[in-house]
């Protein structure tokens, strides 16, 4: 969707419990899936690193890419052919809440990520997983004002990939169950 035709904050549905994602939900993630790509073209986040070059860092720690195959996916090597509702928005949930303690944590003097990254990805959890409890980001404030380090802009570049490779995944699941189809 374009972007004028977006609406942000108060004006968008909120989904109540791990249920169907509206359309506003595939519009917050699709946001986020720019917002990131945008982010990885930017040199002075990783200055001094070419980033197109960095191996991917994805978390590991949740089953998104799984769960949240369309069932009787032909692509995936899930073994399950049913769609877990419940399962894949507990693993998406899962990622965001990693993604987001990750992003806040990194230090960000340009306001790079927090301007777009960061709020993008708050306003989709807000949102469209309301169950998700964002964590008090008074502790990060010191980390993010100060300059980073050559590891710290190597790890969020690989990280950064991840999660856009992640996000497109999430993308793909959201409209898959915003369409409906995982009911039939």
């Amino acid at each position: 969707p374009p972007l004028d035709r977006l609406h942000f904050g108060p004006a968008s549905v909120p989904v109540m419990s791990k249920g169907p994602m509206s359309e506003s939900c595939v519009s917050y993630a699709w946001i986020l899936l720019q917002n990131i790509t945008d982010a990885l073209t930017q040199n002075n986040l990783f200055s001094g690193i070419n980033c197109t070059k960095q191996n991917v860092e994805l978390n590991m720690k949740t089953k998104t890419t799984s769960v949240c195959a369309p069932k009787e996916s032909k692509c995936s090597r899930n073994a399950e052919t049913e769609f877990n509702l419940e399962s894949c928005l507990t693993n998406i949930g899962e990622d965001l809440v990693h993604y987001y303690g990750f992003l806040a944590a990194q230090p960000d003097p340009d306001s790079l990520l927090g301007q777009t990254v960061l709020f993008s990805l708050r306003e989709l959890m807000e949102n469209c997983f309301p169950w998700i409890q964002l964590t008090d980001l008074a502790s990060v404030k010191a980390a993010i004002d100060r300059p980073s380090s050559y590891d710290e802009r190597l790890n969020l570049c690989k990280v950064l990939k991840g999660f856009q490779v992640r996000t497109i995944t999430i993308n793909r699941a959201i409209g898959y169950i915003s369409s409906g189809q995982h009911a039939k």
